[in-house]
């Protein structure tokens, strides 16, 4: 189908973001417009135009992402929908790829997302890189194993004293796990700081809770409660929002106060892969974790991501990687600490997509090749390039987008 993509003016802006509507089957409120206005760079947001009608969206936010031994700017694309009218007719494909092209041409060599449908973007090269935990614990049966009872004190903070700690704790933990995005002023205080009642989906308003260990803040919470008495019990459930956590013992402390609260009988929310919470506690099934995909992760450029993240070995690895959808990729390439393009015999074969899959450190060559992904040309390239991309820890990314 011929349509046109383009930036829309200021004056048609809303009206394409409001198109998405019918893409999702949600309202926009004009507060979370203007929201989104003061977040997204114009030209960082494109529309599909079939006439002067808007048909379709993507956009991308612009994000420094932690990568195993740095930071990488990354487009964080958001806005992704074409209208019921229009969908099978290739429009998506074509938005993707000149929304790739774009980013290339800024100089960023990675994108990432979070997908409404898990089958969409494999075929544009997006892999999944940073999977998540789903918990639904039983508050009833939380213990500690082996505990020594408390450390340090937990305050109960307004949003004003939030918006300048939080940030420290946050920024700590970001520079040493892979999948954290460096997080604006702008942003904390736009999204996860803030609370519109329509936001709430029934729930309480946000509360922010403070970990401090001899007065510094090590620790936080940010969550709501679900109210829900049933013939005089509570069965109220807490929405765990974010949690983030300077050290292990920090985080024993940050769930002791969660699991804490009363009138509740569950605990729901995201757990960072990496966290040691279920080895910490007496009945680890109670947890009742479920694991999601997360954020997937799409390599534009190559070589500047090749050669923007750390290896684990003073070893390298000839791959041949095919990308239908971004050509400037295709062919070989040298990885290691030395990483380049190379007319060297290939070793191991694989996609872009599976390739982005390792890249942040959450899944090994040897996992992929079990699964399929990865032909292995000469005996013991798998092992090699597993101990190149080799992370202390998994990667997590707690940030929406």
């Amino acid at each position: 189908m011929s349509v046109e993509i383009r930036n829309p003016s200021e004056d048609e802006l809303r009206k394409a973001m409001k198109a998405v509507e019918a893409a999702f089957g949600e309202e926009h409120k004009e507060e979370d417009l203007d929201r989104h206005q003061k977040a997204m760079p114009h030209d960082r947001f494109l529309v599909a135009y079939d006439g002067e009608v808007p048909v379709g969206t993507t956009a991308s936010l612009p994000f420094d992402l932690t990568v195993p031994g740095g930071e990488l700017a990354a487009g964080g694309v958001t806005w992704v929908g074409v209208l019921p009218s229009h969908r099978r007719r290739g429009i998506l494909t074509q938005m993707m790829k000149r929304q790739l092209e774009e980013l290339h041409e800024r100089g960023e060599p990675l994108a990432i997302l979070w997908a409404s449908e898990a089958a969409i973007y494999g075929r544009f090269g997006y892999g999944i890189s940073a999977p998540m935990l789903q918990l639904d614990a039983d508050r009833s049966r939380f213990s500690l194993r082996d505990d020594a009872g408390p450390r340090g004190d937990v305050r109960l903070i307004d949003r004003d004293e939030a918006a300048k700690v939080l940030p420290l704790v946050y920024d700590t933990v970001r520079r040493r796990v892979p999948g954290f995005t460096r997080r604006s002023e702008l942003l904390w205080d736009l999204y996860r700081l803030a609370d519109p009642e329509h936001w709430r989906g029934g729930s309480g308003p946000k509360f922010y809770a403070l970990v401090e260990f001899d007065g510094e803040p090590v620790g936080y919470a940010i969550y709501r409660i679900k109210l829900d008495w049933q013939e005089g019990f509570a069965k109220s459930q807490v929405k765990v929002v974010e949690t983030s956590a300077t050290s292990a013992e920090a985080e024993r402390e940050v769930w002791r106060f969660l699991f804490g609260i009363d009138l509740v009988e569950r605990i729901q929310g995201r757990l960072d892969p990496g966290s040691p919470l279920f080895l910490m506690v007496v009945d680890p099934r109670s947890l009742k974790l479920r694991v999601s995909e997360g954020l997937w992760l799409r390599l534009v450029d190559l070589g500047a991501a090749l050669t923007g993240r750390s290896y684990a070995a003073d070893d390298s690895v000839v791959v041949e990687v095919q990308d239908d959808f971004c050509p400037w990729n295709a062919g070989r390439w040298r990885i290691g600490s030395d990483a380049r393009r190379t007319e060297a015999e290939a070793e191991l074969e694989l996609d872009i997509a599976d390739l982005a899959s390792a890249y942040l450190g959450a899944f090994d060559f040897g996992q992929l090749a079990e699964a399929q992904r990865i032909r292995e040309l000469t005996p013991g390239a798998l092992q090699r390039a597993s101990d190149l991309f080799r992370t202390p820890r998994p990667p997590f990314c707690p940030e929406d987008f």
